[in-house]
């Protein structure tokens, strides 16, 4: 007797998971989130990652693990497109040693100010920069330099360490996806004497062995709240580490059943031996209450938000740690938003708080004609301080914290008091700068890029055929600044040059690639007499830092690059981010933002080594 089969499950589609939970918001893209075709180029395994225990876990808290499994594999069909090559093993691994041109953190040193003041090249070299080598790879951070060792980390989970001189790769490191700088310093907790910390997209930091790659430690999570994650760089100072935390509840409170909203961007200070936590301190101090009801009968929370993005900025001879806040998410009333504030490092506990803009109440979704069921009543302009401020002068003479923000409008505080010692206007901002991700000084100037990129995002969508974002109404100013910084002068602008752009050997077919968005939103570098700056539309630029005037400048989209990890015609992309690293004679930067939309991204970037004549 023939016994009945049950027919095979079919096999999930991917592509049906995709439309049901994950395409209104990434096809076509809203506002920061990445859109289809980006996500195409990152790793399945980030992906995966970032639908379980990440940023987008609260998101796909519905979907089974073989769901997500086939919406990653629908995003990502074949591992070879997000292929970053064979890593290239240095012949020999010689001793760390620290020199006079090293640049070990995100800000160089404890002012923050991205000034290398030994940069083993003049300013007369820097017309005759050239790539030297590349090297692919998903996401990059900026990269940190100590002696002829180079450390970066990227979204595709490795944390390298490169020879700076070549590309090879002394170690790398799995599981440490991030695009945060990572830090290189002398510790005795090491057996080598040298320790590299990474601040990962888990909520936790890691220490390493930096000569050998062994992890010394993994910190608990260091927030509970499933949105949060690490996006500024941790900060080191004597034995503490001080990490911020931002989250990604913006995007997550778009559905109208999610209770929007509860997270409260920190500071913690962790122990540099051990990794323990020593204090965390929430930047809104309100109690969390339920609040309104929206339309689909979803109980309402707040106040929430304050994430910070940037990386803190250390002052050891205050005993302050000073860390800048970003938006509400809600419509109930916070001073801690939008806000430059200084804590005690022992503690924690609060010194003093500057509030630059009340009431900015946003979260993704929040503008256009449709707007998400969960937007405040109110909404705000989005003007986050996503800038670390930089504490400009020497101690014993007076002394200035200087703060960018989204509006375009950049502050000169009082580090003791916090009082408004001045304010500048260099750009009319917008929800994606004004002044975005840095600022940098040398020993008479603070330089300010400004992105002013709503206009032109706009400009970009109804050049495709598609309705406007932002609408915004008034021209923008990208550019490059220069303020006294003891005043708030403006000394010179530069603006952002209308230039050629080229995305030599694109694949994505994105709606933004090809797209010359001159938006100078990036974090800017300095050395003496120069300051070098990126635009979204790949250029990267060094300017006389007296004048302003453009004395080189170079397109990193124009041309595709053969990579010492064997990607054979790689292309460039678009410049944002963290910014550039002047260390030991040579200029590092990446090309490609973390597969980002916006910026013209490839999804799997390139850091670019430039040196004089590529020597």
């Amino acid at each position: 007797m023939a016994v009945a089969q049950s027919a095979p499950a079919a096999p999930l589609s991917g592509a049906a998971v995709f439309t049901a939970h994950c395409k209104s918001c990434h096809e076509p893209p809203i506002e920061r989130a990445p859109s289809r075709v980006d996500l195409a180029f990152r790793p399945r395994a980030s992906i995966v990652t970032a639908l379980t225990t990440g940023v987008m876990s609260p998101m796909a808290k519905d979907l089974s693990r073989a769901e997500i499994d086939a919406v990653a594999a629908y995003l990502q069909p074949s591992e070879i497109l997000s292929s970053t090559g064979v890593d290239p093993p240095c012949s020999t691994n010689e001793p760390i040693r620290a020199g006079s041109s090293d640049w070990p953190s995100m800000g160089i040193d404890d002012s923050a100010g991205r000034f290398q003041r030994h940069p083993g090249l003049r300013a007369e070299d820097v017309p005759k920069l050239k790539v030297k080598w590349s090297f692919a790879m998903p996401g990059g951070g900026q990269p940190t330099v100590i002696g002829h060792w180079l450390f970066v980390n990227n979204r595709g989970g490795k944390l390298y360490a490169l020879d700076a001189r070549t590309g090879c790769v002394h170690w790398a490191h799995e599981g440490s996806g991030s695009r945060t700088t990572a830090m290189v310093l002398r510790s005795a907790i090491s057996p080598s004497g040298w320790v590299t910390l990474a601040g990962i997209d888990i909520r936790r930091v890691r220490a390493f062995d930096a000569q050998t790659g062994k992890e010394l430690w993994t910190s608990e999570p260091l927030d509970s709240h499933a949105a949060a994650f690490i996006n500024g760089s941790p900060v080191v100072s004597g034995t503490q580490i001080f990490v911020p935390i931002s989250s990604g509840e913006e995007v997550l409170a778009i559905p109208k059943d999610y209770p929007c909203c509860s997270f409260r961007g920190s500071l913690v200070a962790l122990d540099l031996r051990t990794g323990r936590r020593q204090w965390q301190t929430f930047m809104i101090t309100q109690p969390l209450h339920p609040t309104r009801v929206n339309a689909a009968g979803t109980q309402m929370q707040g106040p929430a938000g304050a994430p910070v993005w940037a990386a803190p900025t250390a002052d050891p001879q205050r005993g302050v740690v000073y860390v800048a806040t970003g938006n509400s998410y809600t419509d109930v009333a916070t001073d801690g938003t939008d806000s430059i504030v200084a804590l005690d490092m022992k503690t924690g506990s609060l010194r003093w708080r500057t509030q630059a803009t009340a009431d900015d109440n946003f979260i993704q979704g929040c503008f256009g004609a449709v707007k998400a069921a969960n937007c405040p009543q109110t909404t705000g302009p989005d003007h986050d301080f996503g800038a670390t401020p930089i504490l400009f002068g020497k101690r014993g003479t007076p002394q200035v914290l200087v703060a960018g923000q989204k509006s375009g409008i950049v502050y000169g505080l009082n580090p003791d008091t916090g009082r408004v010692l001045w304010h500048t206007a260099v750009g009319k901002g917008s929800p994606l700068g004004g002044i975005e991700w840095g600022i940098a000084s040398d020993e008479r100037h603070v330089f300010v890029p400004v992105a002013d990129i709503g206009e032109l995002f706009d400009e970009i969508l109804v050049a495709a055929g598609r309705p406007p974002m932002l609408g915004l109404n008034t021209p923008g100013q990208p550019g490059l600044s220069a303020l006294d910084p003891t005043s708030g002068k403006l000394i010179w602008n530069t603006p952002a040059p209308v230039a050629p752009c080229k995305y030599a050997g694109n694949r994505s077919g994105d709606f933004m690639q090809g797209a010359c968005v001159r938006a100078q939103s990036a974090a800017p570098g300095a050395m003496p007499g120069v300051v070098f700056s990126g635009t979204l539309d790949g250029w990267l630029r060094a300017y006389d830092s007296a004048t302003g005037q453009i004395i080189w400048a170079f397109s990193t989209t124009a041309q595709t690059y053969q990579t010492v990890n064997g990607i054979a015609e790689q292309p460039g992309g678009g410049i944002d981010g963290m910014g550039p690293t002047i260390a030991g004679g040579m200029l590092y930067t990446m090309s490609g933002f973390n597969g980002a939309s916006r910026t013209g991204g490839n999804g799997v970037n390139v850091l670019l080594a430039f040196s004089v004549d590529g020597h």
